[in-house]
């Protein structure tokens, strides 16, 4: 079998990579779920031996785009969109993280690697409301 290796998005295969292995390793050496919402949601809980570990993760979320920025060029980000809708995106994806009990990187990455089937359901829902949201919002709604 041949593999054309100039088409295939090695950024993405790298991320992938390291996106599945800082799941595993937090999973396998602190038993926990690397979703983001939970992680966020628990500093506002404040329980001593737990903000350790939740500071590091967000912490190195936030470092990985300065050291990428020292080696490749971050794309260009245009958004198209009035505050207004902004503030409603994010109140929306707020909402709909707590009514789904996680967001897209606990059910999505974490979940469905461990097979659960609330979390395969809520992934599945996830993007049927993104899918709907854009063609609502390009094609019928026209802000």
């Amino acid at each position: 079998m041949y593999i054309n290796l100039n088409s295939v998005p090695w950024h993405a295969v790298g991320g992938g990579l390291m996106i599945g292995s800082a799941v595993a390793l937090l999973l396998l050496f602190n038993g926990r779920i690397a979703g983001i919402s939970g992680i966020v949601g628990g500093l506002y809980r404040m329980q001593k031996g737990d903000i350790g570990w939740r500071v590091t993760f967000i912490l190195g979320l936030i470092l990985s785009v300065v050291i990428w920025k020292f080696f490749f060029v971050l794309p260009e980000i245009a958004i198209e969109t009035n505050y207004t809708m902004l503030a409603l995106a994010g109140f929306l994806v707020g909402y709909g993280t707590r009514l789904g009990s996680g967001c897209t990187s606990g059910h999505g990455v974490c979940g469905i690697s461990r097979r659960s089937p609330r979390s395969i359901a809520a992934t599945i829902v996830f993007m049927l409301a993104g899918f709907m949201t854009v063609y609502l919002i390009r094609h019928v709604f026209t802000f």
